[in-house]
């Protein structure tokens, strides 16, 4: 085929003069914030990162990154330790059991942390967790405390809590302009879940 551009741009790999971990927060009522911090542990893996993804209300209805990210090989480690969405959309489970799922979780985020074997960790829906008191503030408080200097840590969820928003380095707000399960679209794989 003859290209009948210009030749392709010379690429040039960035590299910071001082390397810090960030606490960046993926939060609002709109569709995409998993799918932001997916997204940035697919970014993380091309630049030779491991990545800890624990996810802390998903659990009950198959998602598809689960197996998406075991294509991306050892680099990721996923744990779904939640048993769905409390309260809504017909889960069976009692509160008692999502809180006691949840604290398993934020005993895992703290072992992965401490670990050091992890470039960036992602608490998807930890913000939501909180909100919902399945966590407590303190708790997230420590997580945020304990994080290292190098390390990215990613909290998604909606409802975040205004001192976890403070206390980022980095916070979007992901808001819904429009979405098709309001005209009755049933969610679609490969967008929705």
């Amino acid at each position: 085929m003859k290209h009948q551009g210009s030749p392709p741009l010379q690429i040039h790999k960035l590299e910071p003069k001082l390397k810090q971990g960030l606490t960046v927060v993926i939060t609002g009522h709109g569709k995409g914030k998993t799918t932001s911090a997916l997204g940035m542990a697919l970014r993380a893996c091309g630049h030779g990162m491991k990545v800890c993804i624990i996810q802390f209300m998903k659990g009950d209805i198959y998602a598809g990154e689960w197996d998406g990210v075991k294509l991306l090989g050892e680099q990721v480690e996923l744990h779904t330790t939640g048993k769905g969405f409390c309260g809504i959309r017909g889960n069976p489970y009692p509160r008692s059991e999502h809180r006691a799922n949840a604290q398993d979780a934020v005993q895992l985020a703290l072992e992965k942390i401490d670990s050091a074997a992890f470039d960036m960790v992602i608490l998807d829906e930890i913000n939501n967790a909180l909100h919902l008191q399945l966590v407590d503030l303190e708790q997230v408080l420590e997580i945020l405390a304990r994080k290292p200097p190098l390390l990215h840590l990613v909290l998604t969820g909606r409802n975040a809590h205004p001192l976890v928003i403070e206390l980022a380095d980095t916070v979007s707000e992901v808001v819904e302009v429009k979405h098709a399960y309001r005209r009755d679209i049933e969610p679609q794989p490969g967008v929705d879940y």
